[in-house]
């Protein structure tokens, strides 16, 4: 925003400025110490002996001494030049009681005067200077920490950022998808704006609304939506600006916000990952933190408290609404939860054309293609997709990308980057391509697994080879025939490796614990196996920040335990011997998608479905 942009440029001149000043001030004390001292060292009285001005004043060449406590005798040499004149200075200390000493002096002539020992001048500013220096270490320090001005006390003001309208603010045109999470908070846009229309009828506007979503999906690209539809002051802050290791800082600066936010009434505050400071209080093992608490205290007060009735509309985005306190939550405080979810197949083509009208595209690129091939993908991810598709094609020193680069970009997104240089023996790399060769292999012959994209014996990521499967359509439910499938298509590589080399290998770790998993939760979560029934058995282990539960807890007795186990072990094994007869029936198909992946490396669906025949169907067994 712009007035963001004049903030960092007054700031980097205040650095600038400041920087200036202090290597100014720094060369005026060098100047300053280099003419003091040599000042000093001009003036100083050279010392000498008591015995040798015993001699100087028997000799006649003392002028006049001036004796300070009877401890130390200043005094002037009689000058070489001009007889009866004072010349240089010079200072003796007194060793021990001379009572003749005054009598020598009267009797040489030597002018006597007393006094005192005294601090000169020049000493008394060179005991002074360090805690001058000090002191003006000390304001510098305050005045440079807090930015300037009457800053050096403003530890506990809000470190809100106001955002305005600019030439750079986005609306709600730019957000892709999210339809139904627009119209919530559009709705509070035109109550800022048209309030008379609300309060006509006596309808209030939520004093809160949380924009829940997994990572990426667009929940700050929302909330600066809002702060660009808005012509309002629009406030931004991070959960974690109001936490400090000082106890008390935080609230201070909660009522700070709020304090600025009624001084622009109607505006809207929005917090950033509000879980920073919102967290259940009262954790107990791991999680107690009295900054944290009294910060969030203070945030249930300014928000539902006594004092409510200015415009302040609060929006709080977090990925971890299961952590909240139970108070934020209630109505009154954050009365609308909008769910930020995911993007389905048309809402990705929407936000992959935004990202694209970026980038030089070639027109032979179909942006349908793409959205379907990326289920599962958030915005963040996508945005990320059409990048790495420009970097590849700048790489290949092309002008403008190419959907090979789409398909590059989104295979190192998905399943890592090609470790082309990784040297793999010959008959690791053989039984590489028999495992992905597998699980291929499954795929067309279970009629509920999902199609092939691509499978590869090209290291990616941590996996010597991938098979990449893409659903049909968006899944937002799965079932039972499905989950089964899966669990076959697991074992793929595992019967193949020992169907072919009467051995298995480390590499089938992966997929033995995806398929464990997966019966595990048909037993005791899903209410998938006849024998359990639809019973939730045993709980989910809660995070120990909350302060719930450290470890699971044990809600069945032995039998039933002994009852899981053995349904868990049955859908393993039935799926497993599921796979062992489909790979053994088709031995021959495996053994040609072995050797073509051994000559090519990569295959798709069309290259798969040409090596297992043109007729080929699904329901062929």
């Amino acid at each position: 925003m712009p007035q963001e942009e004049n903030k960092n440029k007054d700031d980097f001149n205040f650095n600038f400025n400041n920087n200036r000043s202090a290597l100014v001030f720094l060369g005026f004390l060098i100047l300053f110490f280099m003419f003091f001292f040599s000042y000093s060292a001009q003036n100083e009285p050279s010392e000498i002996p008591y015995s040798m001005f015993l001699q100087y004043v028997n000799k006649d060449l003392v002028y006049d001494v001036q004796i300070l406590d009877q401890k130390e005798i200043l005094g002037r040499y009689v000058s070489p030049d001009d007889v009866g004149k004072s010349g240089l200075p010079f200072k003796t200390i007194i060793p021990y009681y001379d009572d003749k000493l005054m009598e020598l002096l009267i009797e040489r002539g030597v002018s006597i005067k007393g006094g005192e020992q005294t601090v000169p001048p020049s000493m008394f500013l060179l005991q002074m200077l360090p805690w001058g220096l000090t002191f003006l270490f000390i304001w510098w320090m305050f005045r440079s920490v807090q930015g300037g001005g009457n800053k050096a006390f403003s530890f506990g003001k809000s470190k809100a950022k106001r955002y305005d309208q600019g030439k750079d603010s986005i609306c709600f045109a730019d957000v892709a998808g999210q339809q139904e999470s627009k119209n919530e908070l559009m709705e509070v846009v035109d109550f800022l704006k048209h309030s008379e229309k609300y309060t006509k009828i006596g309808a209030k506007i939520p004093k809160g609304i949380l924009l829940v979503g997994n990572p990426g999906t667009g929940k700050t690209m929302l909330a600066k939506a809002v702060a660009g539809e808005a012509a309002v002051p629009f406030f931004h802050m991070s959960g974690s600006d109001f936490v400090e290791m000082f106890v008390g800082v935080g609230a201070s600066r909660v009522r700070d916000l709020f304090e600025q936010g009624r001084k622009n009434a109607p505006c809207i505050i929005f917090i950033d990952e509000i879980d920073a400071v919102g967290r259940t209080r009262g954790a107990g093992y791991g999680g107690g933190h009295d900054e944290r608490e009294q910060t969030l205290n203070q945030l249930l007060v300014e928000m539902d408290g006594f004092d409510t009735e200015a415009a302040v509309i609060i929006i709080a985005a977090t990925n971890r609404p299961d952590v909240l306190d139970p108070a934020l939550l209630r109505p009154g405080r954050f009365d609308r939860q909008v769910v930020v979810d995911m993007p389905d197949v048309k809402e990705r083509e929407a936000i992959i054309k935004i990202h694209a009208s970026r980038i030089n595209l070639s027109p032979h690129v179909d942006i349908s293609i793409v959205a379907r091939a990326t289920p599962g993908s958030s915005g963040a991810n996508l945005a990320s997709l059409v990048n790495e598709a420009a970097l590849f094609a700048a790489r290949r020193g092309s002008q403008v990308v190419e959907h090979e680069d789409f398909e590059e970009a989104r295979d190192k997104v998905m399943m890592g980057v090609a470790r082309r240089s990784r040297v793999m023996t010959s008959h690791e790399r053989e039984m590489t391509a028999y495992h992905e060769a597998g699980h291929t292999l499954l795929h067309y012959f279970l009629e509920f697994a999902d199609p092939v994209h691509k499978v590869t014996i090209i290291p990616r990521g941590r996996a010597l080879g991938v098979t990449f499967s893409l659903p049909e359509n968006d899944q937002y439910s799965i079932s039972r025939s499905w989950i089964e499938d899966r669990i076959c298509i697991c074992y793929g590589g595992y019967v193949a490796e020992e169907l072919i080399y009467n051995v298995t290998t480390t590499g089938a770790k992966n997929d033995i614990d995806q398929a464990t998993g997966m019966a595990k939760k048909m037993v005791c979560e899903w209410g998938m196996s006849s024998k359990i029934g639809p019973i939730a058995l045993g709980n989910d282990d809660e995070p120990i920040f909350i302060g719930k539960e450290i470890a699971q807890h044990k809600d069945y007795s032995d039998a039933t335990a002994s009852l899981i186990d053995n349904e868990v072990r049955r859908i393993l094994n039935d799926n497993l011997n599921r796979a062992r007869s489909i790979i053994q029936k088709h031995k021959d198909k495996l053994e040609r998608i072995t050797q073509k992946l051994l000559v090519d490396e990569t295959l798709d669906d069309n290259q798969i479905r040409e090596i297992l025949g043109v007729e080929f169907k699904k329901s062929e067994t």
